[in-house]
């Protein structure tokens, strides 16, 4: 009843939630539990997890590696399957994401599912930003190839901010699907820009496993809360990050 009321009053606001890491599997022969017993059926977990947690008016930002997915007709039932789920969601591209196409054509296809590539979208007073990213300068392994995509990435990532700032906002979050550094947590041209626009918050997964969940900024640094979000990380639950 007190709830009822306070709905009514507006008190509640909106939530924000993220997620990231999904690797549904509809029409695709890619088992998770090869991972782990943990990933046993981790889809059911998600969908509850999420039903629980997520009402209409809330958003979710999905971080990357949706669907295992190698063509867009083939991810539609897996994008369906989140659409169907409460809430706004915003989602990115992440590495394993092949079935990704024009951007036109996907932000076509549902009314509560946005695409971010090169562009943003709001969330009360934020833009919500963000590309895929790439693995940074380390001295592990890191090719030409991998510098090219790095520069392209980091491009991509300013230019979602700049479209953003260009139209007047002040206040950012940013995803992207790669951690924005090495594994040694050194700066990065993706922390560079992040700190140039003064993101508020940040998003990203593709780190699995406790030997790797530390290879990735976590918590406030230089006035920017970065949050892991790889579903296995939250126990395939989503974490409400405003």
């Amino acid at each position: 009843m007190i709830e009822k009321l306070f709905n009514e009053l507006g008190v509640f606001e909106m939530a924000l939630y993220a997620i990231g890491d999904l690797h549904l599997s509809s029409n695709s022969d890619k088992p998770m539990d090869v991972f782990g017993s943990h990933w046993l059926f981790h889809h059911e977990k998600i969908r509850n997890n999420w039903l629980a947690r997520v009402k209409q008016e809330d958003t979710v930002l999905v971080a990357g590696d949706i669907s295992w997915a190698m063509r867009l007709q083939e991810a539609k039932e897996d994008l369906s399957w989140i659409s169907e789920l409460p809430g706004e969601k915003i989602l990115i591209r992440g590495n394993h994401d092949y079935w990704w196409s024009s951007i036109s054509k996907l932000n076509s296809l549902f009314e509560n599912m946005r695409f971010i590539q090169n562009n943003y979208f709001s969330y009360q007073s934020y833009a919500v930003c963000g590309t895929r990213g790439w693995i940074s300068p380390n001295k592990n392994k890191f090719t030409d190839d991998d510098n090219k995509i790095y520069m392209r990435e980091a491009r991509r990532l300013e230019l979602s901010l700049e479209a953003a700032s260009k139209a007047g906002y002040e206040n950012f979050i940013a995803m992207l699907h790669y951690p924005p550094t090495n594994d040694q947590l050194e700066p990065s041209l993706f922390t560079e820009i992040l700190e140039k626009y003064r993101v508020e918050r940040v998003v990203y997964g593709h780190l699995h496993g406790d030997e790797s969940y530390s290879a990735g900024l976590q918590g406030e640094h230089r006035g920017i809360n970065y949050h892991l979000v790889s579903c296995d990380y939250l126990d395939f639950d989503l974490l409400r990050i405003m």
